[in-house]
């Protein structure tokens, strides 16, 4: 198994764990959620909301790797690159950017991707 040493040389192993369309949407779908919890745990100050991030996204990014990708989630070897990746990945796709990133790391880019 290959050891990664930088987030630069994590980041396209990381796409490629979430080859499938279907893995990446569960994985917008968890963070969207996460986000938007922990968001309103600090506007109102009910901080218990900040729970919310790592339950919501995890469930769904874990639900995805066993039900879709078949693989097991690089969160368990990674966890802090992981997180950040996930966070990117989320950026970039929000913002429409993740298609070429997909692309150089060998993932065919199909559905659930905006092209610009």
């Amino acid at each position: 198994m290959t050891r990664y040493t930088t987030f630069q040389d994590f980041w396209p192993f990381y796409l490629r764990e979430h080859a499938q369309p279907g893995t990446r949407l569960m994985h917008y779908i968890g963070t969207t959620i996460g986000l938007s919890l922990a968001l309103y745990g600090l506007v109102t100050g009910k901080l218990i909301w900040l729970l919310g991030f790592p339950l919501a996204g995890y469930a769904f990014a874990w639900a995805s790797h066993a039900f879709i990708e078949h693989n097991k989630p690089a969160t368990f070897t990674y966890p802090l690159w992981s997180l950040a990746a996930d966070l990117r990945m989320w950026g970039l796709w929000v913002t429409g950017r993740l298609a070429p990133q997909l692309q150089r790391a060998g993932v065919s880019v199909g559905g659930l991707q905006p092209e610009r």
